[in-house]
């Protein structure tokens, strides 16, 4: 028979990181900290502190490592099937959490800005390859949702205007944002970059659909069209649209 006094010393840690983190929401643990706490969920019957240590070691923090390869995940000893799934649920809610956010504000969503950025940042800067997706809004520009339009390779993605004004038509969109990211980390716009998004503003003023950003973001930066003149329109499309 197994009494208190034989228990596993980790157990005892087990609950006092659980009860740190109810008292104070985890603000003020260390990403190993609250990595562990994770992990205690997929794996209930090993000290996990010293696996917390060596995945932030090697990805580099928290969210690194939830957003890290599966493959690469299982290459370390303890982290099994049950450990990624846990990962992934914790990144797939994440970004559940914040496009809901997102889409149910009625605020114009050039008013929050920096909230989509974060958005696309967690659903799109950990793939090695580029993504675009465009994000559709209404005359009032709310959302009215989103769609990944093309996954290419490490530095270039195609996208073709006739699908693009399609999706929109299909959406009933007044306005578009068009977001892709730069595995690389660098957000400068190359010139594809600039002739794809002249392209597209084009395709969509003849339909009567505006073309309001094209956003270049990756895990620590971001690059507007817009901020930097670079859509080639007349006007402030906010006081166009909401005039």
């Amino acid at each position: 028979m197994i009494t208190p006094n034989d228990q596993p010393d980790y157990l005892g840690h087990r609950e006092r990181l659980r009860q740190r983190f109810l008292r104070g929401g985890g603000r003020d643990m260390p990403d190993y900290e609250l990595l562990e706490l994770v992990l205690t969920i997929a794996i209930p019957r090993r000290d996990v502190k010293p696996l917390a240590k060596k995945l932030i070691g090697h990805f580099g923090s928290f969210a690194d490592v939830i957003n890290a390869d599966k493959e690469e995940l299982m290459s370390f000893d303890g982290v099994k099937e049950a450990t990624v799934t846990v990962f992934k649920i914790i990144n797939v809610a994440a970004q559940r959490t914040s496009w809901q956010h997102l889409a149910s504000d009625d605020a114009p969503i050039i008013t929050k800005l920096d909230d989509l950025i974060d958005y696309c940042r967690s659903s799109m800067c950990y793939s090695d390859v580029e993504e675009m997706r465009l994000i559709y809004l209404d005359a009032r520009l709310q959302v009215l949702g989103e769609e990944i339009m093309q996954r290419g390779t490490i530095n270039r993605v195609a996208v073709h205007p006739r699908e693009v004004i399609k999706l929109a038509i299909q959406h009933h969109a007044a306005a578009l944002i068009m977001v892709h990211n730069h595995p690389s980390g660098d957000v400068r716009p190359s010139a594809a970059d600039k002739t794809m998004t002249l392209q597209l503003s084009e395709a969509c003023k003849t339909m009567g659909v505006r073309l309001m950003d094209h956003l270049i973001v990756s895990r620590s930066d971001a690059f507007s069209f817009k901020e930097h003149n670079l859509l080639h329109e007349g006007g402030n499309p906010l006081i166009d649209l909401l005039r």
